[in-house]
């Protein structure tokens, strides 16, 4: 008993997907953000047909919330990088696959209506990826000096990979032909952060200079300028009230009458006694038939007296 077509066409198509061979070797060339995905496949067809090939990418989580959503998917979200293609590469950077995420890549491939296993592989573009070379360098002479004007690499979007790769720094070589014909190399630094200018002097000193300002240096800037702010203010504030303190003793003084004159109008008598006594030495000097020779200084007592003893009346 034959069985039914469909099994037939099942079973034969189950016999072709095992025969095709699955691609092998998956490599990622990265260079900064630029990603090409390549393979190898060995052919075990002798058919007329062309073998293709489908890449397809899903990005992996980096954090463990994302994890577990990713965990929890029943189909994850893949994205199809190259469909149906004839070579043995892949370009990714069409993807603009984040630096800092992590990404399974996956081959198959493809034989008219039958298709291999996929084979997968697992790209981390911040530890696989290279940093290439400066995107400009221009020398320029100064006298008796050379500067070397360097600037950042560039990523797939013509942005700084010092967006992407904060301690990005460079390292600078150079070589001299001394007198004897010998050609010496020597590193200038191993360290040099930032877009540099780099100064060759004519006596072999090197000096360097920065257009890039680290993070703690713009800190340190913030919190001097706010510190001279706050003292500009402060000595504003001290200065306005002074004068306003001064310029209120000067026109509205608290203490109408002079000094002598308050000591004058407070009573110097204690007792009763004399004051009867001073009334008494008064009524008697004006009685007299010739009255005594009034001197400034008399003439004072007298008003002095007389003042002393209304203000204890």
């Amino acid at each position: 008993v034959l069985p039914p077509p469909s099994d037939l066409i099942r079973s034969v198509s189950v016999a072709a997907d095992a025969a095709l061979n699955p691609p092998h070797d998956l490599n990622v060339i990265a260079l900064n953000t630029n990603y090409t995905l390549t393979w190898d496949w060995h052919q075990n067809h002798a058919g007329p047909d062309p073998v293709t090939f489908t890449v397809r990418c899903v990005s992996c989580c980096f954090s463990a919330l994302l994890r577990h959503h990713q965990l929890n998917r029943k189909k994850p979200r893949w994205t199809t990088a190259c469909a149906e293609t004839a070579g043995r590469s892949c370009d990714l950077t069409g993807l603009e696959l984040l630096y800092l995420g992590m990404y399974v890549l996956q081959v198959r491939a493809n034989l008219n209506t039958s298709h291999s296993d996929w084979t997968s592989k697992t790209f981390c573009p911040d530890k696989e990826a290279a940093i290439g070379p400066p995107s400009k360098v221009r020398l320029g002479v100064a006298g008796s000096s050379l500067d070397v004007f360097i600037s950042d690499p560039q990523s797939s979007s013509n942005s700084s990979m010092r967006e992407m790769i904060s301690d990005l720094y460079f390292q600078v070589r150079y070589w001299e032909q001394r007198a004897d014909g010998e050609v010496g190399g020597s590193v200038i630094s191993d360290s040099l952060s930032g877009a540099w200018n780099v100064r060759l002097l004519s006596d072999g000193v090197f000096s360097a200079e920065t257009g890039f300002i680290p993070w703690w240096m713009i800190f340190l800037y913030f919190l001097g300028s706010l510190l001279i702010c706050f003292l500009v203010v402060l000595i504003f504030i001290y200065g306005g009230h002074r004068c306003f303190q001064l310029c209120k003793e000067t026109l509205c003084p608290g203490e109408k009458l002079p000094l002598q004159l308050r000591q004058v109008s407070q009573p110097s008598f204690t007792t009763e006694e004399e004051v009867l006594l001073l009334v008494s030495l008064l009524t008697s000097s004006s009685s007299s038939a010739a009255p005594p020779r009034t001197t400034p200084t008399t003439r004072a007592s007298s008003s002095l007296s007389l003042s002393r003893i209304c203000a204890i009346l």
